[in-house]
């Protein structure tokens, strides 16, 4: 039973978590983001990020190919969807394993190089990946079309149980409940709860350790005979069924899949999350995550007359000339805030969002703290 007991810190961390997870409904209505689609994304893209983390953030590891596994459990889930069930469980669970088998591949092959080495290799199976998604495999992956559901699918499971075909395409669902709106995102919240558990089970492992101390100093490790690489395969692996289980997720939500989930801008991205959040924290990759989708999803939604309205208490001519600058900032343009932010914070953070917030405790520590006491001086010997 010590595998789901937590420490004490750990468990107040995840009780937050969970608290914060399992509210977004009622924190973003004010910031216009409370909407069931949007917070799927933040939740699945949060789930994705965690995961990369355990590569990168304690093996130091940077992969640029993870988006291929999220194509992946994509592709399995709808796969599934089309054959079996509807039901979400196996669908997640084949999205898990195939996964899982497809990075240990991966792995096995890029892990035998480190550094930059490593990172081409695993941005060039990722493209190797999306181009085959693309254009071989389209009687599997139907290409640029993407793959989706029919009325006409086998689905022998659902046929064996006597669930009968309706005139309407099939939604997922879990037990028999169908997962649209806020049910869909009240199951991406409880699995990215389960996989954050998992996570920092890992993190406070021995085999987490030993991760760090691959980061730390990998040389070292190799040169007192230590064979790091079933380690870093490892989490390599690990990573990747994060991966996978966030792509069955992104299928779930909206029963497709589509090449352009393996392209290196999807590898990218997850990348810039991890490091705007906070390499190496628990927290932060998630942060990083709701940030990026946020301005993706809000920003980008702007366009010429919200920015009029939004500066309509202007007078005209000042309003029209503010309107043409920040025209440049959302809409199409929302990718140069987007860079801003990133500049920014890795210029005056390099720690990432999680650094800024504990600089900011330790001001408030310092503030709140009492004075600094002296020593005493020493009492003379009588």
């Amino acid at each position: 039973m010590d595998i789901l007991v937590l420490p004490r810190k750990d468990l107040i961390v995840f009780i937050c978590f969970a608290v914060v997870v399992l509210a977004m409904p009622i924190w973003l209505t004010p910031f216009g983001a409370a909407y069931p689609g949007l917070m799927q994304k933040f939740v699945i893209f949060a789930l994705f990020a965690v995961g990369y983390n355990i590569l990168f953030g304690l093996t130091g590891y940077l992969s640029f190919g993870h988006a291929a596994f999220l194509g992946v459990g994509s592709y399995t889930a709808v796969w599934s969807f089309k054959l079996l069930t509807m039901d979400v469980l196996p669908a997640l669970v084949l999205a898990v394993v195939l996964s899982g088998i497809f990075s240990l591949a991966i792995g096995y092959v890029s892990l035998r190089r480190s550094g930059i080495y490593f990172s081409i290799l695993t941005l060039a199976f990722a493209q190797m990946c999306y181009n085959l998604a693309y254009s071989v495999l389209t009687p599997i992956t139907n290409g640029e079309t993407s793959l989706q559901l029919s009325r006409l699918d086998a689905r022998v499971v659902d046929a064996a149980f006597g669930v009968v075909r309706g005139e309407r395409l099939p939604s997922p669902s879990l037990f028999g409940v169908e997962l649209g709106g806020h049910a869909g995102f009240y199951l991406c919240a409880v699995v990215l709860l389960v996989a954050f558990f998992v996570a920092q089970k890992v993190f406070n492992s021995p085999f987490g350790m030993m991760l760090k101390a691959i980061k730390s100093n990998q040389t070292r490790m190799s040169y007192t005979g230590f064979n790091t690489r079933p380690y870093a395969l490892a989490a390599f692996v690990i990573s990747g069924m994060y991966a996978g289980l966030a792509g069955g997720l992104l299928a779930v939500t909206d029963p497709l899949a589509g090449a352009e989930r393996m392209q290196w801008t999807a590898s990218g991205e997850v990348v810039l999350m991890t490091i705007l959040g906070g390499v190496g924290t628990l927290i932060g990759p998630v942060i990083g995550a709701w940030l990026i989708k946020y301005l993706e999803n809000i920003f980008s939604a702007f366009n010429d007359a919200m920015l009029h309205r939004t500066f309509s208490f202007l007078p005209d001519g000042l309003q029209d000339g503010v309107v043409a600058v920040a025209s440049k900032f959302v809409g199409e343009g929302w990718h140069l805030t987007l860079g801003l932010v990133f500049m920014l914070v890795v210029i005056f953070l390099p720690g990432g969002i999680m650094e800024g917030a504990r600089r900011i405790r330790m001001a408030f520590g310092q503030r709140s703290g009492s004075a600094p006491q002296t020593k005493p001086d020493p009492v003379p010997a009588e």
